[in-house]
């Protein structure tokens, strides 16, 4: 249950659990990002280990088989931490082995380090270690079963091996330290995945074993896969690099514990490029990078982190893919088009902007890179774009047709979605009234008096209208969604952005009675629940096959990002309980050892014990809580 994540800033990742057990279909050594930072191939899974002592085998790896672990190595296992990347010890009589992974920043590659501590050897002793790699070189998403068409030859010179499993995939290469070669040639049958079999997914998987290398453990030995050649035999020095280079990350924002320096790492891991810009990584193993996640993670991954050099790169980057007044909701994983189906994308996209303008006080950036395509997305709302996204005659945006999902409650399962929440959803209201009252500033700043005018008609339109139609007096808080006259009572936390955002529309008695609503029916350990457990369709645990799971994705499951938005409205409305919101923030610290290690997970259960679920390592996660810790006095 516990994982580890090691990423190269491309899009590649490699990724296991810590007892060595493979338990996803996305578990891997290395996971290529071969269209950057997408178009993810997995290569090598794992490897399996074996130490030789005197003759005598002892296998470190674990494996999971219908029915049976084996071989058991998890026994040796005495310790495993993050100093900054994964790293274990065994210890086999007396005789302790560190293994270390990491991944160089930049390339395909992952590197694995075995280090015997050679104090508990005698002059006698003959220490050897055996690594068989095990592939399966499929798309990402995919499992391998055993395939005729599956080419296990390979080439062995010097230090390198490589070979090419498939004509029209990646070449691999494994580049070693000095040792025997020697060819297998075995498929390994029958893997078991314990979390895709728990998520109603084929879990069963065949792996080729092509060869094994050993090594003498008289000194330190070393693998390096990659999809490229590379002249890495000096794995100490890659080592020592990426270990400079993540320090690095720490030289600005200095942080204050021990909680805040793992979630600046992890934020780290979240940050990739794309094309001549960067941007952000929504989760895990399984997500690309989408619009509406990277806008919301922004301000913590980068502004809190110090590293406003990268919001500005992922602001101008998505700048360029901006299309009829809409940011993309997600780039498809083989670099097919993006899809626009979002209302509130590029809504968050003024807000993202709002806090790198606070942060930096770069305002003529802003001006001259960005403020163009915010007035034409303006624009683009008022005349109507994509999906019946449009403002109203009241000044409120619509948005949703049939069989769309366009807010972030976006589940749908076979067609079918599951919360439309089509016409007027209440955060969209927010975010829509946040950028009017934006845009209004920058209309000053930019000199035209005349757009300041329009903006701030158009907000105050909006916030007038709001208030008259989205005020729930039976239950003293705000409507979910408003369509033809119909008023969703139904109590999420959505309504909480119409409190914490930059600009508001509430009154403070209104913010406090949304705060106290959602603080007493939506607030958990690990964020705000999608749905009062009070609502009769409310789901307490996110588990099933996958209609089951995604019926229940916004029915009541925990979100932590949402905990970000809650603080902030809870601290507008009382301000001086800081003690309270730091005791609320504190708790995250736990989730960093419940599931990804050093990360924070997607979701969790509605109700106690609240166990993870989804994604291990989820960007807005990690983001929004790292924001509200680095504002905390």
């Amino acid at each position: 249950g516990l994982e580890w994540l090691e990423t190269n800033g491309i899009g590649g990742f490699g990724s296991g659990t810590i007892s060595g057990a493979n338990s996803r279909r996305y578990h891997a050594l290395l996971t290529a990002a071969t269209l950057p930072p997408l178009g993810r191939f997995t290569t090598v899974n794992k490897c399996e280990e074996t130490l030789l002592i005197e003759g005598t085998s002892f296998e470190l790896s674990s494996n999971r088989y219908p029915g049976r672990i084996f071989p058991d190595g998890y026994r040796f296992l005495r310790s495993f931490g993050l100093d900054p990347f994964p790293v274990w010890e065994f210890n086999v009589n007396g005789h302790v082995l560190v293994k270390k992974i990491f991944m160089p920043y930049g390339e395909n590659a992952t590197v694995t380090r075995y280090i015997l501590n050679t104090k508990t050897l005698s002059r006698s002793d003959k220490v050897f270690l055996e690594v068989r790699p095990l592939l399966s070189c499929v798309d990402y998403h995919h499992l391998q079963h055993e395939d005729p068409n599956f080419s296990g030859g390979f080439e062995s010179r010097g230090d390198v091996v490589r070979m090419r499993p498939y004509a029209n995939e990646p070449e691999i290469f494994f580049t070693h330290s000095p040792g025997v070669v020697r060819k297998t040639g075995y498929w390994y049958r029958n893997f078991e995945y314990a979390i895709e079999q728990e998520r109603g997914f084929d879990c069963h998987e065949d792996l080729f074993q092509p060869f094994s290398l050993t090594f003498d453990m008289a000194k330190p030995a070393s693998v390096v896969i990659s999809t490229h050649e590379t002249d890495h035999v000096n794995a100490a020095k890659l080592e020592a690099q990426e270990v400079k280079r993540r320090e690095s990350i720490f030289m600005t924002p200095k942080p204050r514990n021990e909680f805040e320096r793992q979630l600046i790492l992890a934020a780290d891991q979240f940050i990739v490029a794309r094309g001549e810009g960067s941007t952000i990584i929504a989760g895990y193993p399984w997500f690309s990078d989408w619009g509406r996640d990277t806008m919301i993670a922004l301000n913590g991954l980068t502004l809190a982190a110090d590293r406003p050099d990268v919001a500005r790169q992922i602001l101008l980057e998505y700048s360029k893919h901006i299309s009829q007044g809409m940011l993309p909701n997600r780039f498809p994983d083989q670099g097919a088009d993006a899809e626009y189906n979002t209302v509130d994308a590029t809504l968050w996209y003024f807000e993202a902007i709002r806090s790198y303008a606070e942060k930096t006080e770069d305002h003529q950036f802003v001006l001259d890179q960005l403020y163009p395509a915010l007035v034409d997305i303006i624009a683009w709302h008022l005349r109507g774009t994509r999906y019946n996204i449009h403002v109203d005659t009241d000044g409120l945006v619509y948005a949703g047709e049939p069989g769309e999902q366009l807010t972030w409650m976006d589940a749908k399962v076979d067609g079918q979605v599951i919360t439309p929440r089509t016409g007027k959803a209440v955060e969209i209201q927010a975010l829509w009234y946040n950028a009017l009252r934006i845009m209004e500033d920058l209309a000053g700043r930019s000199g035209d008096d005349m757009d300041v005018s329009k903006f701030r008609a158009m907000a105050d339109l909006a916030k007038m209208s709001f208030n008259a139609v989205f005020w729930n007096e039976d239950g003293n808080c705000l409507f979910d969604v408003l369509e033809n006259g119909t008023r969703d009572p139904a109590v999420r936390p959505n309504q909480i952005l119409a409190v914490s955002l930059h600009y508001s529309m509430l009154d403070e008695s209104m913010s406090r009675a949304v705060v106290e609503k959602v603080e007493r029916e939506l607030l958990t350990p690990y964020g705000l629940r999608t749905l009062s457990p009070h609502d009769p369709a409310y789901v307490s645990v996110y588990i099933g096959s996958p209609f089951k799971r995604d019926s229940s994705y916004h029915q009541g499951t925990v979100w932590p990002w949402l905990i970000g938005q809650f603080v902030d409205a809870y601290r507008r409305v009382f301000p001086e309980n800081v003690e309270r919101v730091i005791q609320i923030i504190g708790e995250f610290e736990k989730a960093l050892c419940v599931a990804g290690v050093g990360q924070i997970s997607e979701i969790f259960d509605g109700d106690p014990p609240h166990k993870p679920r989804g994604c291990p390592a989820q960007a807005w996660s990690v983001g929004e809580i790292l924001r509200v810790l680095r504002n905390l006095p």
